[in-house]
């Protein structure tokens, strides 16, 4: 059962995964040793999943971020689900209902790589891109 400290800890996390048990604890009152005990309940009963980086795409040279809704012809599905690995383009991928199968968040280096990309994607099924203009809201 996740109580209000746990909350707390999780908010913590949220901000910066990598903060310590010693600035967590001070921040919630509790001690380091406690703060590490809660964590490792929350990891082993899978509240917590994992930990990830979260990159700066521009600054590593991918200076064009899209979203893209995929509508995919009938028998495509599964193969495209099997391909996904073949494009390391694809940041997130999401399987959906609706008019379309398929959201993806796409980084890009610029619109030729985009252009290269929808390219790619055509033998599959029906792309429409949106590119991302800011982010208004980070978790």
């Amino acid at each position: 059962m996740v109580d209000a400290l746990d909350l707390k800890i999780i908010e913590s996390l949220k901000v910066n995964s990598r903060t310590s048990f010693v600035d967590i604890g001070k921040h919630i009152g509790l001690s380091p040793s406690s703060v590490r005990e809660r964590i490792q309940k929350l990891e082993d009963s899978g509240v917590i999943e994992g930990y990830k980086i979260q990159l700066n795409n521009k600054k590593l040279g991918f200076g064009l971020e899209v979203f893209i809704m995929f509508k995919l012809f009938s028998t495509k599905l599964f193969i495209f689900c099997e391909d996904l690995n073949q494009f390391p383009e694809i940041y997130e991928a999401y399987r959906i209902t609706g008019t379309h199968n398929i959201f993806m968040k796409v980084v890009l280096i610029d619109q030729l790589h985009l252009q290269q990309f929808i390219d790619r994607l055509l033998v599959y099924g029906e792309p429409t891109t949106h590119l991302i203009l800011s982010n208004l809201k980070d978790l």
